[in-house]
């Protein structure tokens, strides 16, 4: 019986040492030789300093920015740490009461009607809470208020919008979308 245990205990020790300390040290070495940038968290660098990652949302409130879908991750949001959705089902009366203040916010900002139609990612956090992305017709919805805000023409914003419009990964997995990090970055690029 003992010899069982010990043999049990060496098995322990060495899958410990594989699964715990030489995989991960392997793919890390892997990730790090062929894709640094991804394998760092898609830093986005601006002027030296880091600004964002590509794989992150983060709140934009200004109205010379476009704004992201809504977070609820964390306290305040966007907060990676916190990672999650609000988990509330469709018929509860919190995600109802926040859909609609949210709705109305955007048509106030955005000078839409009353009944003017909102895309639903201006509106609902995404499942993690830190989506980066939002529809294209989302990002169309906003060009008429940046550009006010930023005194430019809302064809050059609208030109900045469509050349930021990514396409369906494969041409077939996903939608298009808009990454709103690189968008605002481009509009302060300007």
């Amino acid at each position: 019986m003992w010899r069982q245990i010990m043999n049990a205990i060496r098995m322990l020790i060495v899958l410990t040492a594989i699964t715990g300390l030489a995989y991960p040290l392997v793919m890390t070495g892997v990730a790090q030789a062929l894709f640094p940038a991804q394998a760092n968290g898609s830093l986005i660098v601006k002027d030296g300093k880091v600004v964002g990652s590509a794989l992150i949302g983060q709140s934009f409130a200004e109205p010379g920015y476009f704004h992201s879908r809504p977070s609820a991750a964390g306290k305040d949001g966007y907060d990676g740490v916190s990672s999650s959705g609000s988990n509330l089902g469709p018929t509860n009366q919190k995600l109802i009461d926040t859909a609609s203040d949210t709705s109305k916010k955007v048509r106030e900002e955005n000078k839409l009607e009353e009944n003017g139609l909102v895309p639903a990612d201006l509106v609902l956090a995404s499942a993690s809470g830190l989506d980066p992305h939002i529809s294209p017709a989302a990002a169309y919805l906003q060009v008429e208020r940046v550009a006010i805000a930023r005194g430019r023409s809302v064809d050059q914003i609208k030109k900045l919008v469509d050349s930021h419009v990514e396409g369906r990964q494969l041409g077939l997995l996903g939608e298009p979308r808009v990454n709103v990090l690189n968008l605002n970055l481009a509009l302060d690029a300007l």
